[in-house]
């Protein structure tokens, strides 16, 4: 007789059934909703937490960093939303129409939403969810095995929903400011959408942060429709507290024409993963993805990125570039996929690490997947030390040890930020990393 075997649940997955029994009636939404939830909950509760023998989860293994399942975070009270009033950004004093999200909630008296463009609207989700509009309900598309995806399907609670009508040219930048203010292990749950009508144009800046001094969790997913012609850049800071653990999904779909940058720089945070899911479904479009790490001490931050070109005549771009010191860890894992029929897709791929001491780690696996003939793809990777000939030649010149290490790590490093469009962002996330930088001295 065979002996059934079944995998020992972790007190992290036991807790997240726990946490599920008791909040699902409480969660908004009811009907279609329930169901998606529940449906989604019932695939995580046979797989369990991602693990290193599950290869997207390779070099991340849920199951081993993550302990425990907090609760999740209260509504925000008036103390939660007055210091999420007076928390500061790495992306402070620009001009920009900033939507303040507060431990997993909306909040509009925290946001700015006076004379909204022509065309633009801007909503909760939670009053989405209540009113069982399935159209929220997030899009697995290439993530449809995800684990990650499945519980932030299953405790999604609010987040915010941004439209844009076709041809719409929204001049001022859109941030939406994640805060988290619980100085208690809490977790929170977040879903955020937008749709860029065809022709639109819009630059969307996407901010977390929290206290050092609290051990939290993160789930949040972003769903972009980028219509044909339209052209968004999506600007996303992480700078969570050192105990926080935090594990964001982008889901993107972009049309025909359409052209799409997207820029991710990690500076905090014990345990992130931020992973995108983009499939460019027209011909023509143009797609770039640029992304920064710098880590210190036992950080772990994992890039995850898959592109799949499902129409011919695509292009895409990806750097990725990480500054390891001390113990942390560096992870990237990109795939480019071309589907049959999409001829003449052009597409490349590059991870490049810097590793600053012995104990720091950098994993890097990139891959092609191809089933079409005409096509131009490739992609590379390189993990090294600081280059000792131009550390001397700066040394020689009367520069410091360590004055001259920053200028190689900045030169590095700068080469991605350089990407971004907007003269503002540049030089404000150029002084992020210039803190982070006398930090290190």
């Amino acid at each position: 007789m065979n002996a059934e075997i079944r995998p020992v649940k972790t007190a992290a997955e036991i807790g997240l059934a726990d946490l599920f029994a008791a909040a699902c009636k409480e969660l908004p939404g009811s009907g279609a909703i329930e169901a998606i939830r529940r449906e989604a909950f019932d695939r995580f509760a046979a797989r369990g937490l991602p693990h290193s023998r599950v290869e997207a989860w390779k070099y991340t293994d849920l199951r081993r960093l993550v302990r425990d399942a907090k609760p999740l975070a209260p509504r925000p009270d008036a103390q939660a939303k007055a210091a999420a009033g007076a928390a500061g950004t790495a992306l402070a004093g620009l001009e920009f129409r900033r939507l303040t999200i507060v431990d997993g909630a909306f909040v509009p008296e925290l946001s700015d939403l006076a004379d909204l463009e022509p065309g633009v609207s801007i909503g909760a989700m939670i009053e989405a969810l209540d009113a069982d509009d399935t159209r929220v309900a997030l899009d697995a598309g290439l993530a449809a095995d995800d684990i990650a995806v499945a519980l932030n399907t299953a405790f999604a609670a609010d987040g915010v929903i941004i439209a844009v009508d076709p041809d719409v040219v929204v001049e001022r930048p859109i941030q939406l400011a994640f805060v988290t203010t619980a100085g208690t292990p809490s977790a929170t749950f977040t879903r955020s959408s937008l749709d860029l009508g065809s022709g639109a144009a819009i630059t969307l800046v996407e901010t977390h942060e929290g206290p050092d001094q609290s051990d939290y969790q993160t789930n949040t997913a972003l769903r972009l429709v980028v219509g044909d012609r339209a052209q968004l850049d999506h600007i996303k800071v992480t700078s969570e507290g050192a105990a926080a653990l935090h594990i964001a999904t982008l889901l993107a779909e972009i049309g025909a024409g359409a052209t799409y940058r997207e820029f991710g720089f990690t500076i905090g945070g014990a345990v992130v993963r931020n992973q995108l899911f983009l499939r460019l479904v027209g011909e023509g479009t143009e797609v770039s993805v640029h992304q920064a790490s710098l880590l210190a001490g036992r950080q772990h931050a994992d890039a995850t990125l898959t592109v799949d070109h499902a129409a011919a005549g695509s292009r895409s771009r990806e750097v990725f570039k990480a500054v390891v010191d001390d113990e942390a860890r560096a992870v990237f894992q990109g795939r480019i996929t071309v589907q049959p029929g999409a001829q003449q897709t052009d597409a490349r791929m590059m991870a490049r690490a810097l590793l600053l001491s012995d104990e720091a780690v950098a994993n890097c696996k990139p891959e092609l997947e191809i089933f079409a003939d005409d096509v131009q793809c490739g992609h590379g990777t390189t993990t090294g030390a600081l280059d000792d000939q131009l550390k001397f030649y700066l040394m020689a010149r009367g520069i410091p040890e360590m004055q001259a290490e920053a200028l190689l790590i900045e030169a590095f490093v700068g080469e991605v930020i350089d990407a971004i469009a907007r003269e503002d962002l540049r030089e404000a996330l150029s002084q992020t990393m210039r803190d982070w930088l006398k930090a290190r001295d």
